[in-house]
């Protein structure tokens, strides 16, 4: 098995480059429906009956699915996480865990195997920006994905990635202050595709694409474009669209010519569409496919797949 093989293979094979966002909430209206957890009680089973009933409705639509860890350990239901992964690999889902770990050495040896051995993820989220000591030991699960943090769909994310950074010839660590003549500045965000790039140059690739991925918001169409004519051998993980704002018409530069080269993710839009189209909560399972269905519609228009 291995990660992109296996997702650009079923990309073709269901015509979608939809990721289903599984992010279980239960606080409010409109969100985990009070039936379930009225008859289940127990969160791990809450959760698990909500996603195993999403993923019913969906996984004949959708190569890839995506929970956020967090909110698995909000409810202190990590046991619903590992159910619902293995329920998605029971119906030809891929999982791509968005767990986002950040660290170095032994830490992130920990991390990486926590994430593909004990959750059996196919692929998780990474943040990179401690540099290639907190990407190795992920990397050395060959056949498995990493989509490296590049430029993120929160407004507050060009606060750090929008910088400029200054690239300086003979410059040394120990300079404080240097001559500034023939100075190269490119913006955080562009160094971060930059060296996803030189990571991933010895990957091995499956039609043109290695397992060395990137997230980059749907929110931010421009710097999308950007980073997709640098990481020419990433596939891109397009978070934020539907409630964030994203649109398919502005995504469409993340693919290529023949609708490869990206996954477009939606949480709240899909597994809570019961509620934005005013449905009976009994009815999300259905209102989800729905939404995944005009998602597919909306996306394969723009990207010709």
């Amino acid at each position: 098995m291995n990660f992109i093989e296996d997702l650009i293979q079923s990309i073709i094979d269901k015509h979608s480059v939809v990721c289903m966002g599984l992010d279980p909430r239960m606080d409010k209206e409109g969100e985990i429906p009070k039936f379930l957890i009225k008859e289940f009680e127990d969160p791990n089973k809450v959760i698990l009956e909500f996603n195993k009933i999403l993923i019913d409705n969906t996984s004949d639509l959708i190569p890839v699915v995506k929970p956020q860890i967090a909110f698995y350990e909000k409810y202190d239901a990590l046991s619903a996480l590992k159910e619902t992964i293995k329920y998605a690999h029971k119906k030809d889902l891929l999982v791509i865990l968005d767990s986002k770990r950040n660290d170095i050495g032994a830490t992130s040896e920990a991390y990486a195997h926590s994430t593909f051995k004990v959750y059996n993820a196919d692929a998780c989220t990474i943040n990179a920006y401690l540099g290639i000591d907190g990407v190795k030991p992920f990397l050395e699960y060959k056949e498995k994905g990493i989509f490296v943090l590049v430029k993120t769909s929160n407004p507050s994310s060009k606060d750090f990635q929008n910088l400029f950074s200054a690239r300086i010839p003979n410059a040394l660590e120990s300079d404080i202050e240097v001559n500034v003549e023939n100075v190269t500045l490119e913006r955080n965000y562009i160094k971060m595709a930059r060296l996803v790039v030189d990571w991933g140059e010895n990957l091995t690739q499956f039609s043109q694409f290695h397992n060395l991925g990137v997230v980059v918001g749907a929110t931010f169409p421009q710097e999308l474009k950007s980073i997709r004519s640098i990481v020419k051998n990433s596939y891109v993980l397009i978070p934020g669209f539907g409630a964030q704002g994203g649109i398919a018409k502005e995504i469409k530069v993340g693919f290529n010519s023949n609708g490869l080269g990206g996954i477009v993710n939606s949480s709240r839009r899909i597994m809570f569409s019961y509620h934005y189209k005013r449905l009976l909560p009994h009815k999300f399972g259905e209102a989800a496919r729905e939404e995944v269905i005009a998602m597919n519609q909306q996306i394969n228009k723009e990207i010709n797949l």
